[in-house]
């Protein structure tokens, strides 16, 4: 299989993270969105939606969307659980990091590690911050309670919001107030097979 991706994109990265964890032979395919990589006509034929990551599988069947290609991924492994309800939380993390964090502590990341933190982006910027905290207070509330975001064993909803949090600091993110969350990041870190963002 190929994935598309830029190791330096939190949503990429926790596709690369996975496949190390669980061994997955493939094709890692380095996409450079700020050149336009996503705009040519052979990137757009295998996903009209011009977004990485982009898993792409031998039979030629292309898959798009982070917590889709992780789920496809992680299917009858440790990390999807098989109750039911587990099984739901794991979703309920993962419908979290899309909607309540990706878009304040990625989008403040990416204004100021790609672009620079221009000044005309440094409202939004600000903008960004007070939602970025609320979502690592849910989550530092989460795991004050456990180890991993659904119970003690790590599953995709931790490689899920491992992508960015872990990286927050470059958005304007301090983790010093969220103990439970660094202490958790470390306990991902010491994971087997573990793979660190390039």
């Amino acid at each position: 299989m190929k994935i598309y991706g830029d190791i330096q994109s939190g949503n990429c990265y926790k596709i690369k993270l996975l496949t190390a964890f669980l061994g997955i032979n493939h094709d890692w395919i380095a996409v450079d969105i700020l050149a336009g990589d996503t705009k040519t006509p052979s990137f757009i034929a295998k996903n009209p939606a011009a977004k990485i990551p982009l898993l792409e599988l031998d039979d030629g069947r292309t898959l798009s969307e982070s917590n889709a290609i992780l789920n496809y991924l992680a299917n009858d492994t440790a990390l999807l659980p098989v109750d039911k309800f587990d099984l739901a939380k794991v979703l309920q993390w993962q419908f979290f990091e899309q909607y309540s964090h990706e878009p304040y502590i990625a989008v403040a990341r990416f204004i100021a590690k790609y672009l620079g933190l221009p000044d005309e982006k440094r409202a939004e910027y600000d903008d960004k911050q007070a939602g970025g905290h609320k979502a690592l207070k849910v989550m530092e509330s989460q795991l004050a309670k456990t180890a991993f975001l659904v119970g003690d064993n790590m599953t995709i909803a931790d490689i899920s919001l491992y992508g960015y949090t872990h990286v927050a600091d470059e958005g304007g993110f301090d983790l010093a107030g969220y103990p439970a969350i660094v202490e958790w990041i470390d306990r991902i870190k010491n994971t087997k097979n573990y793979l660190a963002m390039k």
